[in-house]
């Protein structure tokens, strides 16, 4: 075979793969939502915080995405991340979720809950810390996990914020969550 002949005879055996990333996919689904948490309040000697918070009877599995803590303009501020903690005061459920392909009708509601509260006096219950950031004033921390933090129902995903104990202002911010949600499976990974 020439060259011509051949590509002409390789070109008709190939396949096209479309590779996308998977918060596309999920989004095209309809199983990708995203929501904050605003004018969380903290700072003298107080604390705040946000949740992705998946219930018992969810049926489905919680895959963070990305999570911000951002708008903290009054001082410097930590930002610890708890899985399956307890947190202080009364959880208030935010209405600031949707799922971001609004193409699907009905609009797709998430079984994952995102909750907040503000001004608590006490640092999370049970769970672990996994982790904790320190940002400046005017940063924004964010962090992509492509999915990788997963709870089941009962699970939960918490950032909790605090200001430097030397600070006598009172602190606003705002978290933010992108996240997806998959079907139960008992089968497990093979």
């Amino acid at each position: 075979m020439n060259g011509a002949s051949d590509f002409r005879y390789h070109k008709h055996k190939m396949s096209k793969n479309v590779v996308i990333p998977v918060e596309l996919y999920k989004s095209l689904r309809g199983e990708y939502f995203i929501g904050y948490a605003s004018d969380l309040t903290f700072g003298k000697g107080r604390y705040a915080w946000a949740r992705l918070y998946n219930p018992f009877h969810s049926g489905v599995n919680l895959h963070v995405h990305v999570w911000t803590v951002s708008d903290v303009l009054e001082s410097s501020f930590r930002a610890q991340f708890w899985f399956n903690a307890e947190p202080p005061g009364i959880a208030i459920f935010s209405p600031q979720v949707i799922c971001t392909n609004t193409a699907v009708l009905p609009n797709p509601k998430p079984q994952v809950r995102l909750q907040f509260c503000s001004d608590v006096v006490s640092e999370p219950e049970s769970g672990i810390k996994a982790f904790e950031r320190a940002g400046l004033s005017g940063t924004t921390l964010t962090a992509n996990e492509n999915g990788k933090l997963i709870f089941p129902p009962g699970g939960s995903f918490l950032i909790f914020l605090s200001a430097p104990d030397e600070t006598e202002k009172r602190i606003r911010g705002s978290v933010g969550f992108g996240w997806w949600e998959e079907p139960v499976s008992f089968k497990g990974i093979k």
